[in-house]
């Protein structure tokens, strides 16, 4: 056991979650509740992805996730594009923080950990393993099963949930 005690120099914890959250799902907030107590600050940062076709705008998903993320007093919400590595360096961070639901998503991540390793090696990825009830969700597969007239419920937070009625509702009219 160690006798040592923290310095009041400690230097704090600072995790990047990078994603599309595009929206947010049940899984996304399990990954931010849990990586919330491993930091001492945990920035959630959507990434400005202009390749893609997002169903809400980077400003509605920062405002679904400020709202979702709001009890959780260490975490904030940002946005960037450009390289992970270098927004993680330029925001203080020196951990990334990354949930895995399946074999297929630890390979992708791997890449990219160390990618973002060699890019600035003092930069560490933590995965956290999805939680049973979560480990098939997938923002790409709400927004599939949304469309096709099936409940989300529990997938997705409520206030999201509305937010994705609200959303499909405009387009099919």
């Amino acid at each position: 056991m160690s006798n040592a005690v923290p310095s009041e120099n400690c230097e704090k914890v600072v995790a990047i979650y990078p994603g599309s959250f595009d929206p947010i799902t049940s899984g996304h907030l399990d990954v931010i509740e849990r990586g919330a107590r491993l930091c001492d600050r945990l920035v959630v940062a959507i990434l400005r992805n202009e390749a893609k076709s997002p169903l809400f705008e980077v400003e509605e998903r920062m405002q679904m996730l400020r709202e979702v993320v709001a009890p959780y007093k260490n975490v904030e919400v940002d946005s960037f594009d450009g390289l992970l590595a270098h927004y993680a360096l330029n925001k203080g961070a020196r951990v990334i923080l990354r949930g895995i639901r399946a074999i297929s998503d630890y390979e992708y991540e791997l890449q990219m950990a160390l990618m973002n390793r060699r890019l600035q090696p003092e930069l560490e990825t933590v995965f956290l393993l999805a939680g049973e009830q979560f480990s098939f969700i997938s923002s790409k597969l709400v927004k599939e099963v949304i469309s096709l007239g099936a409940n989300v419920t529990g997938l997705v937070p409520p206030a999201i949930e509305k937010r994705l009625y609200e959303r499909l509702k405009k387009r099919n009219i």
